[in-house]
């Protein structure tokens, strides 16, 4: 509970905040209002933790992040890129609403994933 917010965490909270907005319309188009609600809850939820990690870090770590969000905007087109070629190659078309949701899904496991492969030992 007492550790320091990073600029790394955070990049991974904006990511998660992403990715919850990319489920709204899967939600929407679905019908399925109830839990359309409990994500936009989460969301807050989520935007609320952003907010105070952000007033949380150092200067230092702040002049980091900007880097770490382009990073992030990185992997999640390369998810949205690789979602989309497995659909294609796989799948019959599933709708762009779902096709989004799991670019999304898959472009923040792939920067999790490169924070965790860079990560000083």
């Amino acid at each position: 509970m007492g550790t320091t917010p990073t600029p790394e965490r955070l990049s991974l909270v904006l990511g998660l905040a992403v990715l919850m907005f990319a489920t709204i319309p899967r939600y929407l188009v679905g019908g399925h209002d109830n839990r359309l609600n409990l994500i936009l809850l989460a969301l807050a939820v989520v935007a609320a933790v952003a907010v105070v990690q952000w007033r949380l870090l150092e200067a230092e770590a702040r002049r980091r992040l900007p880097r770490l969000v382009g990073r992030l905007g990185l992997c999640l087109v390369a998810g949205l890129a690789g979602m989309g070629a497995w659909h294609a190659l796989v799948t019959d078309f599933i709708g762009w609403e779902l096709l989004i949701a799991h670019g999304a899904t898959l472009g923040l496991l792939l920067h999790a994933l490169s924070l965790w492969i860079k990560a000083p030992r």
